[in-house]
Formats: C-alpha cells, structure tokens, sequence
C-alpha cells in the first residue's frame, strides 16, 4: 500500500522498488543494466523524486512506461490478479492445448531423424 509523505508527493523511489520487487529483479541486475552501481539503485529507491532522464531508463529496464511508474498502486496490482482469476475457469490446467512431454517426444525425433539424415550423406561421401 502506497505511504503518502508529508508534502503528499508521490515517492517515486518506492513505486521503482515495489515494480521491480514484483517483477522478480533485484538490484544489482538492475544497476548492471543502467551500468551503475546497486548502491546508486538503492539511493534512486530512496528517493523521492527521480530525473525524467533517470527514470525513462529505468523503465525502459523494468519493462514498464514511464506512466506505469508514476500511476503505480499495490491496489491497482491486486484488481489485476484478482479481475483476471474472477474471468478465468480457475483451473489453469485446461487452457494447455497440448502436452509438453509429447512436443519434447516429438523434438527429439526430429533430432534424431535429421542425425541419421547426417550419417547417411556421410556415408554416401566415402
């Protein structure tokens, strides 16, 4: 849930942290691909205002847009997930339209295939 701060601005530097948090990535991966250091991603975290230039780049990095930054809310994230598992059957388990362990089957036979393909023309050549 968002803390609003006593000039009742928007903490931008949290907002960075929460999406990241969420999306699985962590600090030093996000520094390596801003080419800066964790310990600069944790003082842009907490901050509460981040440079346009600055946070273009970070949401180029975390997969988001600037706006999706700047309009993000922990309630805003839990609608999502909600609305979509109120529409879905529940059971994902159905929207699998086939079965991984025949693709794989069917992967390596073709492997296999394109092997003896190989060998043959090797054979051929001799």
């Amino acid at each position: 849930m968002e803390t609003p701060t006593k000039s009742n601005k928007v903490h931008l530097g949290r907002k960075i942290s929460r999406i990241r948090e969420i999306r699985g990535i962590k600090q030093d991966h996000l520094a390596i691909e801003l080419g800066v250091s964790q310990q600069t991603i944790s003082k842009i975290e907490q901050s509460e205002e981040v440079d346009d230039a600055t946070l273009e780049k970070i949401a180029t990095a975390l997969g988001i847009t600037i706006e999706g930054i700047k309009n993000f809310t922990e309630e805003a994230v839990f609608n999502y997930f909600n609305n979509f598992h109120d529409s879905s059957t529940g059971d994902f388990r159905q929207h699998c339209t086939f079965n991984p362990i025949d693709k794989v089957v069917e992967l390596y036979e073709r492997l296999l295939a394109s092997e003896r393909e190989k060998i043959e023309l090797f054979k051929k050549d001799r």
